[in-house]
């Protein structure tokens, strides 16, 4: 009889959680959380969570998105963003189906249906974990499109889209 014993090989799962305040004029109006999970077979999950609440004279603007960007290696295999607001609730969707992304972006003010044919190896999701150097676009699940991304100082980035305009600063490669 024999017996051969070989050693389990485990690769556990590591989550890194950052915590941010959202802020409009200087005032807290929100959070946004953002989670990186590394699977142990080279993929890799994203997920976004802001919860904001802006009270204006006589309204009040309620906000509530969520993106999951999976990633299998460096390549964007799944991305959906639910938002719901008090204007309604609305969904974007990038799935790599085949040899091309199939591409719906429904949100408010905004409706978008492509396809890419490029793979995606890098979201507003990843911004969030790594400072985008040499990036000159990043990939806007929200929209279902590309920002146009520029350097403007030490650290510091712009996104652009069309009539919205972001900016990102890093900090010793953090956000």
């Amino acid at each position: 009889l024999l017996s051969i014993s070989l050693p389990l090989l485990t690769h556990a799962q590591t989550t890194e959680t950052h915590h941010y305040a959202v802020e409009m004029a200087g005032i807290r109006v929100g959070t946004m959380t953002a989670i990186r999970e590394q699977h142990p077979d080279n993929r890799s999950t994203y997920t976004l969570i802001s919860d904001v609440k802006v009270r204006l004279l006589v309204y009040t603007v309620k906000i509530y998105y969520k993106a999951v960007s999976q990633y299998a290696g460096k390549k964007m295999m799944l991305s959906t963003v639910d938002t719901q607001t008090n204007r309604g609730n609305y969904v974007s969707r990038t799935e790599w189906k085949g040899d091309q992304y199939v591409i719906s972006a429904k949100q408010y003010k905004h409706d978008r249906q492509a396809v890419e044919r490029n793979p995606i190896d890098y979201s507003v999701s990843s911004l969030y974990f790594e400072e985008p150097v040499n990036r000159n676009r990043v990939y806007a699940d929200y929209f279902g499109d590309y920002f146009t991304f520029t350097k403007t100082g030490t650290g510091t980035y712009r996104a652009l889209l069309n009539d919205r305009e972001d900016e990102y600063v890093y900090e010793k490669g953090r956000l």
